[in-house]
């Protein structure tokens, strides 16, 4: 199955500019934590180091889940976007931890927060930069379905929140408040860990091939059973890879037609699903009514 160009372009869009963010936000954040020693921007410097490894990670996952299929993958490299997740899962998690350590030091010996002021405009960049990203991505997930983007589009809305949150607490150090900036730290870190949780789990369901929604799998089931001439279909089998979905029915038959016709209700079948799910891969097995022992969906 051939990848759709555009889809390749928007994939490619995605991860580069995931890629270039995170470098500018490392190096800003860098120059201003170094100045102001805040937990808080020390917590998102942490995060944007991992976003940036996680986003090398996701460039070359994707890179390599767009090959075709060869002879060593007959179903392709479309798994490399989850492992891609699981990798970015782990990055996010270790951050946490980091994150935790630091804000559980600064809370038994606080530390004044300095140059707050630059603290402040890194992170009102930081979330400009960062609703632009997430603006791609949802289009280009919207687009593609594409796991590790959607992955990375995840943690970086928890780096909205977390840049969000240092923000207000560099805001508050400025006031007079500069106990608030470890506390804001540990709560990040925790957000921060249940991100980790929720990408590790969505990729961890495409590696362990878990079915597509019921909803999608009853509709594929009626688009077959609509074909005339189809008196029923089970035993449907979905999984994802990458940008692929694999599907696997058998069609009820009337037992007198010949081979030649009951393959050709199987491709008719199989062309319904795929025009409405371009991305499907359809296998159909023909099935006499005769042999099929119970009720199954009848059009």
């Amino acid at each position: 199955m051939v990848v759709d160009p555009r889809h390749r372009r928007l994939l490619h869009l995605a991860t580069r500019a995931s890629l270039g963010v995170a470098t500018v936000l490392i190096v800003c954040k860098a120059v201003a934590w170094y100045l102001s020693g805040s937990v808080s921007l020390l917590a998102g410097l942490t995060d944007s180091v991992l976003d940036g490894a996680a986003s090398f990670l996701n460039l070359l996952a994707v890179q390599y889940s767009l090959r075709p299929a060869d002879d060593d993958h007959r179903y392709g490299h479309g798994k490399a976007e989850a492992m891609a997740g699981m990798g970015q899962a782990l990055f996010i998690g270790v951050s946490a931890v980091f994150i935790t350590v630091q804000a559980i030091e600064r809370l038994r010996t606080p530390e004044p927060v300095g140059e707050a002021g630059l603290g402040i405009a890194v992170m009102i960049l930081s979330l400009v930069l960062t609703v632009g990203l997430l603006a791609l991505q949802h289009k280009v997930v919207k687009e593609t379905g594409s796991t590790a983007v959607r992955a990375d589009s995840l943690h970086y809305r928890s780096d909205l929140m977390l840049n969000g949150s240092i923000l207000l607490a560099l805001v508050l150090a400025r006031l007079g408040y500069p106990q608030l900036d470890a506390l804001f730290g540990l709560g990040i870190a925790l957000y921060i860990l249940w991100s980790a949780f929720q990408i590790a789990s969505e990729s961890s369901a495409i590696l362990m091939d878990q079915e597509l929604a019921p909803s999608v799998g009853a509709e594929m089931l009626a688009l077959a059973c609509a074909v005339p001439g189809v008196l029923g279909a089970h035993d449907l089998r979905t999984r994802k890879s990458g940008q692929h979905w694999f599907v696997q029915l058998h069609l009820e038959l009337p037992g007198q037609l010949t081979l030649s016709a009951a393959h050709a209700l199987c491709e008719q079948a199989e062309a319904a699903i795929v025009k409405q799910f371009p991305q499907a891969e359809v296998l159909v097995h023909a099935d006499p009514e005769e042999a099929v022992p119970h009720p199954q969906l009848r059009p």
